[in-house]
This record gives C-alpha cells, sequence and structure tokens, in this order.
C-alpha cells in the first residue's frame, strides 16, 4: 500500500494528530510514515501505532496526498536541505506546516510550485479536543483545503482564516492552553488557601473550568451573561469579581495574548 500522509517530526502534535486520523480512520496505520532522527522515537511510534518510519526525510516526501511538517522552526531550512531537489519531485503533495510563525510565504521559497498550507493546532489535540486555524497560500485548490479540513477536524475544531491572522491565532489559541492551565491551578491555591484539601481544591477547579466551559458552548451564552446570572447583590460573586478586577486579571490575559502575538511576529521575520 502507498503512502499518502508523511510527517516530517514524531513529536507530541505529530503523535496526536497522527493517533486521531488513524482512530478516526482517515488515514490506515500503513498509509502513514513518521520520518525521525530519533530511533528510540521511531521504534515507539512503530510499535504503538503500526506506521512505518524511517530516518530518511526523502521517504516522507514520497507521500502521495500529504507531507506534514511537524519540527521545530529552527531546523526547517536543514530539514528542507535534507530532501534533495523538490523541484524534481514529479509527485508533489498538500505541504501542512505546524510550525510556528513560519509564514507561507517561507514555506513557497522552500517548496517552490507545492501547495501549501500553514497550521496551527493546539496542545488538547492530544485529547481531541484542539482549536485549529489554517491559512491557505499558492496553488491551494478546494480539494487540499478539504484534505487539511479533514486532518484537523480530527483532533477537534478548525477555522480557516487570512495569514495576517495567523499570528493572534498563536496568542490566543495556541499559547491559551498555558494561560487556562494556570487559572486551574490558581483557582486550586485559593481553594488550598481557604482550607480546602489540594485534592478536593484540585477536583473543584478542574470541574468547575469545564463545566463553564461546556455551558457557555451549549447555551451560546455571551461569558458576560454568565457571569451576570451568578453574581448576585452583595454576594460571594460579585465580592470575587471585584477582587479580580483590582488585581488586573482581564487584563493581564489580554496583555497575554498581545505578548504570544507579538513574539509569533517575532518568529516569522
Amino acid at each position: 500500500m502507498s503512502i499518502k500522509l508523511g510527517a516530517i517530526g514524531g513529536g507530541v502534535m505529530g503523535e496526536a494528530l497522527i493517533s486521531r486520523l488513524i482512530d478516526r480512520k482517515i488515514y490506515s496505520a500503513a498509509e502513514i510514515l513518521v520520518s525521525d532522527l530519533q530511533e528510540p522515537r521511531r521504534e515507539f511510534l512503530r510499535q504503538k501505532y503500526q506506521i512505518q518510519v524511517s530516518a530518511n526525510n526523502q521517504d516522507a516526501l514520497a507521500a502521495t496526498e500529504v507531507l506534514l511538517l511537524a519540527v521545530k522552526p529552527q531546523v526547517l531550512d536543514t530539514v528542507v536541505s535534507s530532501l534533495g531537489n523538490l523541484t524534481q519531485v514529479k509527485n508533489r503533495p498538500l505541504i501542512i506546516s505546524i510550525l510556528a510563525g513560519v509564514t507561507l510565504e517561507k514555506l513557497a521559497t522552500c517548496f517552490p510550485e507545492y501547495p501549501v498550507i500553514r497550521a496551527m493546532p493546539n496542545t488538547p489535540a492530544i485529547v481531541g479536543a484542539a482549536m485549529s486555524a489554517i491559512a491557505t497560500g499558492k496553488n491551494v485548490e478546494q480539494q487540499h483545503i478539504s484534505t487539511a479540513l479533514s486532518i484537523f477536524e480530527a483532533i477537534g475544531e478548525v477555522v480557516e482564516v487570512s495569514e495576517s491572522l495567523m499570528d493572534a491565532v498563536t496568542g490566543l489559541a495556541g499559547s491559551g492552553p498555558a494561560y487556562v492551565a494556570l487559572a486551574i491551578e490558581a483557582l486550586a491555591d485559593g481553594g488550598v488557601a481557604a482550607g480546602l484539601p489540594r485534592a478536593v481544591a484540585s477536583q473543584l477547579a478542574l470541574q468547575t473550568v469545564l463545566g463553564t466551559a461546556k455551558l457557555i458552548e451549549v447555551s451560546q451564552l455571551h461569558p458576560a451573561q454568565l457571569k451576570d446570572r451568578v453574581t448576585s447583590p452583595g454576594g460571594t460573586t460579585i465580592a470575587g469579581v471585584a477582587a479580580l478586577e483590582q488585581a488586573g486579571f482581564r487584563s493581564a490575559l489580554i496583555e497575554a495574548v498581545k505578548a504570544a502575538y507579538q513574539r509569533s511576529r517575532e518568529l516569522g521575520s
């Protein structure tokens, strides 16, 4: 059976994509090949998912449909050099890059005349709850977009945006899981400070965040509406909200997204 999906880089995000694609039967294990420099990592992926693996990036380029770039942005030039003369490749698969900050212009220079899509998934991909965004480059046709959407829908939700918004996507959705994790940790710490056992405080904090997100999703309420519904006059919640406002909670999150957005722009320059 021919290789349909080749992936360069078998790290956490690459593995998340591969595992969900196999689970959702978008690609069979026999149709996937991952190239990775680390032999223990290759063997782990081969044994766990029954996919093909290689230490040679050119083997991944032989894919008939998609070549997924899932390495660190700093090694892109080295990876491209390892692929040889790309203009002589007869079958030119769709290039999907999940390299933070690497522009479509840069990718088009590295892969001339190839269809190229830039994507930004986030770490909840590991549990199939990612929020991803894609931006399309030159030579991309509707069939390529459909392929990319099917790949990223396997790990969660996906939106198509213009490339000018990708750094903002990185600042919010790409880095956002860290902000949410900090909020959950802080809520649990607050519970401990108020006298709760650590295990109980952690469970309460986690389920409160999960439940609130689910309620907003299902009810389609604006977050401000939900906040107002649970904030009674002179009650406990308004006291807590006032403390958050005094501490600059909302402005801190806004500034975090802006800082991550700016750093993404710097990485791509």
